[in-house]
């Protein structure tokens, strides 16, 4: 819009002030003197900070105006005349909006008609297709609810509905068994368990008919399977490390059929036990059936005349295969273990009457089916093993041989345990075969035993009273016994076999008991009871040296051997006691003062001593001691041939002794024994000279005191010397000591 104001002007009309009355001509000097004084106050009076001034005079300072008087007057009129102009401006303009109100009022009342005519023109068109709408918007609610269906129609087929080629592949023979019948078996058990939430809902036609459809191809599906596991059984090669993992897969969803599972795991079971069994024969015979062999490698059948080698061959190729076996197959049930749990678990709901006991939690373990299946893979050759280890025991005669082979199958038993368990049939078949293997070894030996009882010439004693050929015999079969059976002990073992019932305790029973029974008995053929004594302890000793360096033998008889040879050792001694006494002659002068002793005069053996069994001292003397010079044993003549007959005996005394030993095998056994004897005869020495001077002594008080009576000595009282005087007191004193001059000093020196 056009300024009503010149350039520089101002709208404000505070600034155009009317003419003051002072101004006018008309006005008398004094309304001029007081307008003129009010429009001074008034200026005076006014503020220059007002901002009406303050625009007046920048309207001035624009217009250029300069301070005359024409401008002043001129000023107020030029003023006015723009005002006017402006004025009439404005109503001009005004003028022109009130025409384009006034068009546009026209307007406005035309679009109103016209809008009205739209109003009923659009009431009668919706008069007229209100019922259309109605009818598109139902038909528009049904292409909903149709394409609703057809959407759920479209997603049950896909979910619900196997294709046809897909189904050909499930279930026709001439299909093979890829992932793709995997996947479609998957998808087939995903939709009969889906099946479920058909059920249901209030139809429930339709759920049962597509789970009889999907349960029909299931069942094809697994006897599919089934039939193509079993073909692949048949032509698995289980020396391939790297097995199927088709057939592994099968496998494991075999598992959800359990009965079809175990069908064709005895199908396997079957096929691997005659294969197998071929293979065992083949190594036996080198009889080849089907396949070629290494023509190197000699048939076990070859080693039957050594049954130690031939056993442990069979026991070998037993163990080598068992280890394949288990190696080869435990891919198919370690590794899938969980999926194969899984897959019975899933069974069991399928195949209820699979399950044996309701209350009973099922699980698969993978270890324990592995152990199962390859015990079931060598029944048939556990079978032939027993067989021919049976028999060629049953025709072997050698004890130490068929020990070795106890201990053999022992070994293969612990061996078994550890591969395929306590339980398993190999480690039980082990277990037969070693108790019928001993008790083959216990026949044989008892069967000796009863040879040897029979024959009376084998049993009879050494002419050296050693021990007799056929118990060293023994020992030497025993020898080699505990020598395999040391062997075969580990470090654990060797702590339990030194108690007093260990392993080889029933072996020393039939093989070291009978005999040495049999030796000790053959020593009642034997006259002289020193030589029996000798030749029982030849034997003991041996058996001894034999078994003490074995600690699980000594365990259990080395203390029955040894309490016998201390009894046998005190009859010894008291042997060789009674020789000393009577290679002397001192047992003659022993039993004539026996009733001159408190206790028996033949004194006991050191042994005794330390049992409490103390020697009688020779302070006990009874009071009629002086009588033993009456013996006859204490005679001048008997008296002086014991003494004699002792000074021929101690020069050799010791080797004498010795020598009636000589046939005892053990020189510290003999040296020991003599060395107690000649103690125990030192001390009866002492004994008898104690005896004999007591007797001197006793013999002289009662001389002396007949002169002191005055009586007269009998003839019998009379001591007579060799030139028929009779002695005075000093000699008569050391009569009987004249003629025994032996000291017990002398003795022990000469002994020594």
């Amino acid at each position: 819009m056009e300024s009503y104001f010149p350039p520089g002007a101002t709208a404000n009309h505070s600034s155009i002030r009317a003419p003051s009355p002072a101004s006018t001509p008309l006005s008398p000097p004094t309304q001029r003197s007081n307008a003129l004084s009010n429009r001074l106050t008034s200026v005076l009076s006014a503020s220059y900070a007002d901002s009406d001034i303050r625009d007046a005079l920048e309207t001035l300072s624009l217009r250029g105006v300069h301070n005359t008087a024409e401008t002043r007057r001129q000023l107020r009129l030029d003023v006015q005349k723009e005002v006017v102009e402006c004025n009439a401006e404005i109503v001009r303009d005004f003028g022109k909006v009130a025409e384009q109100l006034q068009r546009i009022g026209t307007v406005i009342s035309s679009l109103n008609q016209t809008c009205e005519e739209m109003r009923q023109h659009i009431v009668r068109a919706k008069q007229d297709t209100a019922p259309v709408i109605e009818e598109a918007s139902a038909l528009m609610n049904q292409k909903k609810e149709s394409e609703t269906k057809q959407q759920l129609l479209d997603a049950f087929v896909k979910h619900f509905v196997v294709s046809d080629d897909d189904l050909l592949v499930l279930t026709s023979a001439e299909e093979p068994i890829e992932d793709r019948f995997f996947d479609v078996l998957d998808r087939v058990k995903q939709v009969h368990h889906d099946c479920e939430v058909l059920l249901g809902g209030e139809n429930q036609r339709l759920g049962l008919e597509l789970m009889e459809k999907s349960s029909r191809n299931l069942n094809s599906a697994y006897q599919k399977l089934f039939r193509w596991t079993q073909k692949e059984f048949k032509s698995l090669n289980l020396e391939d490390p790297r097995i199927s993992s088709s057939i592994r897969r099968a496998l494991r969803v075999l598992a959800e059929r359990p009965s079809l599972f175990h069908s064709c795991l005895d199908f396997f079971a079957d096929a691997r036990d005659y294969v197998l069994s071929d293979a065992f024969h083949y190594a036996l015979t080198d009889a080849v059936s089907g396949t070629g062999g290494d023509r190197n490698v000699k048939p076990i059948e070859f080693s039957a005349h050594d049954p130690l080698r031939y056993v442990g061959d069979m026991l070998a190729w037993v163990h080598s295969t068992t280890v394949s076996e288990r190696e080869a197959l435990e891919a198919l049930f370690v590794a899938d273990g969980e999926e194969i749990a899984k897959g019975i678990q899933a069974g069991l709901s399928s195949e209820p009457w699979s399950r044996i006991d309701e209350g009973e939690e099922v699980s698969f373990d993978g270890q324990k089916a592995l152990s199962d299946l390859v015990n079931r893979d060598l029944v048939g050759v556990s079978r032939a093993l027993r067989q021919r280890v049976e028999l060629v025991i049953q025709g072997h005669d050698e004890p130490v041989t068929c020990y070795r082979v106890v201990h053999l199958l022992s070994f293969y038993r612990a061996t078994f345990s550890r591969l395929l368990g306590t339980k398993s049939n190999l480690a039980d078949m082990m277990q037969t075969l070693e108790n019928f293997t001993f008790a083959r070894f216990e026949s044989i030996m008892r069967e000796q035993v009863n040879i040897l009882s029979n024959d009376h010439s084998a049993l009879a004693p050494p002419d050296d009273l050693s021990a007799p050929e056929f118990f060293l015999d023994a020992l030497e079969e025993l020898t080699s016994l505990m020598k395999t059976h040391d062997a075969s002990l580990g470090a654990e073992d060797a702590k339990t076999e030194i108690t007093a019932d260990n392993k080889f305790t029933p072996v020393l029973r039939v093989a070291f008991d009978p005999f040495l029974e049999l030796a000790k008995s053959s020593a009642a053929e034997l006259p002289d009871g020193t030589a029996r004594a000798i030749y029982t302890t030849n034997v003991l000793l041996t058996a001894r040296s034999s078994i003490s360096a074995f600690s699980f033998a000594s365990a259990t008889h080395l203390n029955p051997i040894s309490t016998a040879l201390s009894s046998l050792r005190m009859e010894l001694l008291e042997i060789q006691h009674r020789y000393l006494l009577d290679a002397s002659g001192l047992g003659i002068l022993l039993a004539a003062l026996e009733p001159f002793s408190p206790s028996s005069t033949t004194r006991k053996p050191e042994s005794q001593e330390k049992d409490g069994q103390a020697p009688p001292q020779a302070d006990k003397q009874p009071t009629d001691i002086a009588e033993i010079a009456d013996l006859p044993a204490f005679q001048p003549e008997a008296l002086i041939a014991v003494s004699q007959q002792l000074d021929d005996f101690l020069p050799s005394a010791l080797m004498d002794a010795t020598d009636n030993l000589k046939h005892l095998q053990s020189a510290s056994f003999v040296q020991s024994v003599t060395e107690e004897a000649v103690e125990a005869f030192c001390r009866d020495f002492e004994f008898v000279e104690g005896m004999i001077i007591g007797a001197d002594e006793a013999r002289g008080r009662v001389d002396i005191k007949r002169t002191e009576d005055g009586s007269d000595a009998g003839v019998d009282d009379e001591v007579v010397t060799e030139s028929g005087k009779v002695p005075d007191g000093d000699e008569q004193e050391s009569g009987l000591r004249r003629l025994f001059p032996r000291t017990t000093g002398e003795i022990r020196v000469l002994l020594s």
